[in-house]
Parts: structure tokens; sequence; C-alpha cells
């Protein structure tokens, strides 16, 4: 069996499962190395405990390896939101964003400037709704310091064109969202300054396992404001803060959790040996395959057929959708229906069981009648 193989049968989903990009169902390899630590956590021996511990490390180096970065430069997180207020809070004079992003990004910026008062926000124009070259090239003006963006667009799946940004910006800093794309999109990494990142979503790692890469420049411009004691040089009962601790873990507020990161590395492990540019191009052809079958029942794809990843954003007329949400939890679908869009996100380990039923399901949704599922608040996902 090939790394790839092994990779795609460690997917033990439901059929139906077409919602990668709000939350990832671990993987075999996370569930087998998550009992293994907890039975390790759970004995009270030191050598067990130790081991456990030594994940911390497993995964700075394997996220810094997945991005060309050393592993002095990354910092694990509780999440991407933690990661990106260490960025922002700490940046100073004026950060470029859309206000279309996943509110990762603009509440984190908007509460580091209304407490800040050393930053500022500028926003594009609401009704640009693609963070390209152009549109960031047309907002610059001397007092940006930096740009904010999403890898990939939680809404849309639009892919960001980091190195053509990187030219864009220059020496500004360039600070990526990189949750619904790292570990299946091909990007060069090395274009962002700040990469902040979770491995709950396409990496199937489960809650708890972000993560943030500081570059050499971003550190020197990114004061370590929100910094804990874990982010300090100071000996336990000093009474004084201590100075920022060399590289990304200025950038902590509290040790990492070793079991969390114990299943980041498990995840990281099956990526880097299956390889990103393989994993990226079997998602982006089931997102092709979602938008085939979309065309065949006459239902308009608003995600970019040029750039895109693993989530495909469908736009029915109005009064179709609530047929087509019906639909999908009839035939066993998962997938986010929010605002009127249709959010189907496979994975490279989606079956091909799983686009027959999304077919039968669409198709469905043409004659009537259905049965409308009862109304079950969706959470707000990136």
């Amino acid at each position: 069996m090939s790394d790839l193989q092994s990779y795609l049968a460690g997917f033990e989903v439901e059929t139906g499962y077409l919602n990668w990009a709000s939350f990832g169902p671990l993987s075999v390899a996370v569930r087998e190395e998550a009992r293994a630590d907890e039975e390790l956590s759970a004995s009270g021996r030191p050598s067990g405990i130790d081991l456990v511990a030594s994940h911390v490390d497993e995964a700075r180096a394997l996220v810094a390896s997945m991005l060309g970065a050393d592993a002095d430069e990354v910092a694990l997180a509780p999440s991407t939101t933690d990661a990106m207020f260490h960025a922002l809070f700490g940046l100073s004079g004026t950060v470029l964003l859309s206000p279309n992003e996943y509110p990762t990004i603009p509440v984190a910026a908007r509460r580091a400037a209304e407490l800040r008062d050393v930053l500022s926000v500028r926003e594009l124009d609401r009704t640009i709704t693609r963070v390209t070259p152009d549109a960031v090239r047309a907002a610059l003006t001397d007092e940006v310091t930096a740009v904010a963006v999403s890898l990939v667009d939680y809404r849309t799946g639009y892919v960001a064109d980091l190195p053509a940004l990187r030219e864009v910006v220059g020496d500004r800093l360039l600070i990526v969202d990189a949750i619904q794309g790292f570990g299946v999109v091909d990007t060069d990494w090395a274009a962002a300054d700040v990469v902040a990142g979770h491995g709950y979503k396409w990496i199937r790692a489960g809650r708890g396992t972000g993560f943030a890469r500081f570059s050499a420049r971003a550190r020197e411009r990114i004061t370590p404001v929100l910094a804990g004691v874990a982010g300090t040089a100071a000996e336990l009962g000093d009474l004084e803060v201590g100075e920022p601790r060399d590289g990304a873990a200025a950038y902590a507020i509290s040790r990492p959790d070793p079991q969390a990161a114990g299943r980041l590395s498990a995840a990281l492990r099956e990526v880097t040996d299956a390889g990103v540019p393989a994993i990226a191009a079997l998602v982006a052809e089931k997102a092709r395959r979602v938008m085939e079958i979309a065309d065949s029942h006459g239902i308009p794809v608003l995600t970019d057929r040029d750039r895109h990843a693993g989530i495909v954003a469908l736009t029915p007329e109005p009064e179709r959708t609530g047929a087509i949400a019906a639909g999908l939890v009839n035939a066993g679908i998962t997938a986010t229906v929010r605002g009127g869009i249709v959010r189907i996100s496979p994975h490279a380990g989606t079956s091909d069981d799983a686009f027959g039923l999304l077919d039968a399901a669409l198709a469905a949704s043409r004659v009537g009648p259905v049965v409308t599922p009862p109304s079950v608040p969706l959470p707000l996902e990136p």
C-alpha cells in the first residue's frame, strides 16, 4: 500500500459527509494516537508523561517542515483565532483586510485597533468579494504596514495567490489565515510572514490543534503583547516580567496541550507521507466533480472554477434552496446551507458513492415533494 493509499484508507466517515470545511472527522491514525496518549498520561509514570510531552516539539517540527520554515519560527496555539490575536495585537501601523473575511481576521484587527492606539484598520470595499493582487494594490497606502488575508475564502473556496500578493505588498507584512487550506492546497508558504492555522478541519486532528509561524521579519515588527509566562525567559518565582523568549515561543500564553500536539503530529505525519501536492490534486478533482453535478442540475456555481480548493459554493434560486437543503438531509448528506448558499466541501477521501448521493439529492430537489427537515441553527464556522 502506498503512502497516499494509506492516507486515503484513514477516512472512516459516513458516506454522505461533505462538510470538511466545517469540521474534519478524526482520521484512524489520529484516534489511535489519542488513545495511546491517554493511556500514557493516565499511568503517572514520568517516562509516559515525558513521551506525550515530546509531541509538542514533534508537532512544531512537522508544521515547520510543511511551511518550509525553521521549527523555532513555529508556536502551537489552541486555535487559529488565538494565533491571529497574537499577530494583530502586536502589530503597529495600519492593517489592510477585507470585511468579507471570516470574522477571525476582522474581529482580531478591530479589537486590537480599539485597545491599542498604535494600530488602525483599512478595509477593502465590501463589494470586492475576492482578495486579489489587483484589489490589494489599489487599496494600498503608505500607512499600510500589513495585509491580512485568508488563503481560502470560507464562503466560496477561492484560493488567494500568495506569491502574487507578496509582490504587491512589498516590504509590508503578509498575514495569512490558513485554516481552510493548510494540508490541501499546494502553495508557496514562504510568501507569508505570519501563517495561522488549525488542524481540526482538513488535517483531521481535532480541536485544540492550532499553530502559527512567525518569520524573522514578523518577529521584528510584531510585539508579543499577549505573551504569558510561557512566552518569557523568566524563571519560576521571578517577581519581574521576563524578556520575551527567542523565536515564535515569545507569542505563547501558556504551555501547549501535549495530547493535542500528539493528534496534530499524527495527522501531519499522514499528510507529509502522502504529499500535499497529491492530496491537493485529489481535493481539486473532487471539487470539480461537485461543480459538474451542480451544472447538470442547472444550479449556479459561485466558486471560481480556476482558483478553488475543496469548497464549492452553490447559489440556487431562493425558492429552490429549501428543497435542496431538505434533499441533502434526506439523502444522508452533511453540508452547510447558510444565507442562500449551499456549501459542499469534499475531501481527498470522499467516495464515488458520496457523489452519487449528491447527484440524487439535487435531482430530487427539482421534482419534489420533499420532506423539510426541522430547523436547526447552523454554527458560524469558517
